[in-house]
């Protein structure tokens, strides 16, 4: 299991020591990922840019794609995330719009059953006891995977759509994963996505009530 503390970004405060540039070592991919934990604690995920953690780290930008293809991966190095959000995207936007729901579900499902659910569940654990990592996880899922099919497949209101499906995911993945509930914890992944994917599809496309208290 991973270790909290190793997966949590550092206080914000607390920037990594310039050095002069780096060799294209092995302590360069640590100055990046000190350097990317600090960067995306005081910006969060949209507002860190490549070159600001570059400039923090005291290496070439090109580091960053050399030692992790972008700032997305970078992302997921330093909170230690079991996602690849491209793959999850290519998941759920192929395809038609009417079952969305269930592709987002098996999508995550697909991800979190690797190893068990055990890197899934060492993070949720991380991010609820660390605020900031909280945020920046937060930020990333509603910015990186879930913001792409709300632009595709919402009506309107795609932040609200976006937050509600995400409240879902985390969810079950609570239950699934760190509370272990059953029988959803032993469920079948295509009897977890039968019973969640229409819900999430709801949030996605469906109705959601009016937000005038007059109507």
């Amino acid at each position: 299991m991973t270790d909290p503390s190793a997966t949590a970004p550092p206080d914000p405060g607390a920037s990594p020591r310039r050095r002069g540039r780096r060799s294209g070592g092995a302590d360069t991919r640590a100055g990046l990922l000190a350097a990317a934990r600090a960067e995306f604690a005081d910006r969060g995920f949209d507002g860190a840019t490549v070159r600001r953690i570059a400039e923090r780290a005291g290496v070439d930008p090109a580091m960053v794609n050399h030692w992790f293809g972008g700032k997305e991966k970078l992302f997921l190095a330093a909170l230690d995330l079991p996602v690849d959000p491209g793959r999850i995207r290519r998941m759920v936007l192929d395809g038609p719009a009417d079952r969305v729901g269930e592709r987002i579900v098996r999508g995550f499902l697909t991800v979190w059953d690797t190893g068990g659910g055990a890197p899934m569940a060492a993070v949720l654990r991380s991010v609820a006891g660390h605020d900031i990592a909280a945020r920046m996880l937060r930020e990333f899922v509603g910015g990186a995977i879930l913001r792409p099919v709300t632009r595709a497949h919402s009506p309107d209101r795609p932040d609200e759509r976006g937050a509600l499906v995400g409240s879902q995911l985390i969810g079950l993945g609570m239950m699934r994963y760190v509370v272990r509930l059953e029988p959803l914890a032993s469920a079948p992944r295509e009897d977890v996505v039968a019973a969640v994917g229409p819900t999430v599809q709801r949030y996605l496309t469906g109705n959601l009530g009016s937000t005038n208290p007059e109507e």
